[in-house]
């Protein structure tokens, strides 16, 4: 009767069985899901300034660090009467291929205006190969700041576009400079706010508040064209 032990696992589980940490194994998916991390890596999505501008400038930074070749980009002059973005050029085409995507998140992290982010959304039910190249026009968010919910995507997977949507956030400062180097927080975007950032990272008051009083210094020695050191010293302080 050996042979018959094989199915005691399956019996179990048929029976309902739990298992020694008291929970199923299995879930009765899709009515039942599981929770997502903080850092979920879904579908794109484009983002708008707060006042309903495009972040993307048509860089193509995205597209040349991506490395499973799926995102195409065409940038386009601004027109100054009526700019689609506050830079001098746009993103006129926009293409994600999801047949290459492995959702790697080199995107987010080579984008300068934090135009492009991921949704917690993973769930695609395409009918045929062209909905899983998603335009411009389906991955920018609309004017109340939440994402398109297409028809073969299941939103319906425990989250809300609007509130786990931007799964990143930025430790350092686009240009590397070193003074917000340990200072974490997510960005503002339309329609979503500003978030509490993450644990796991140095976020004491000290350091945050020695970052914000350096950034204030470096701001007034832009503004009046010298430091008030270079000051003293030429009044005969001491170094």
């Amino acid at each position: 009767m050996g042979y018959l032990d094989g199915f005691k696992v399956t019996f179990k589980k048929w029976a309902g069985t739990r298992t020694d940490s008291g929970r199923r194994v299995t879930m009765e998916y899709p009515e039942q899901v599981r929770p997502k991390p903080v850092r979920f890596h879904g579908r794109h999505v484009l983002n708008r300034y707060e006042d309903g501008m495009e972040k993307c400038i048509g860089c193509e930074l995205c597209a040349g660090v991506c490395p499973a070749r799926c995102i195409y980009v065409r940038g386009a002059d601004n027109d100054p009467e009526d700019p689609t973005s506050p830079g001098e050029r746009f993103g006129f085409v926009y293409e994600i291929n999801y047949l290459r995507c492995i959702h790697c998140d080199l995107c987010v992290e080579a984008c300068p205006t934090e135009a492009i982010t991921e949704t917690k959304l993973f769930e695609f039910a395409f009918t045929n190969r062209d909905d899983a190249i998603y335009t411009k026009d389906e991955l920018l968010v609309g004017d109340d700041g939440r994402p398109q919910e297409l028809p073969w995507e299941n939103w319906a997977g425990g989250f809300d576009p609007a509130e786990d949507t931007s799964g990143w956030m930025r430790a350092t400062a686009p240009a590397g400079d070193h003074r917000f180097e340990g200072v974490v927080g997510w960005s503002g975007e339309l329609g979503y706010g500003v978030r509490d950032p993450e644990g796991g990272q140095p976020l004491d008051a000290e350091r945050r508040a020695e970052a914000a009083r350096a950034l204030a210094h470096a701001h007034d020695v832009e503004s009046h064209g010298h430091d008030d050191h270079d000051d003293h010293d030429a009044a005969g302080g001491h170094h």
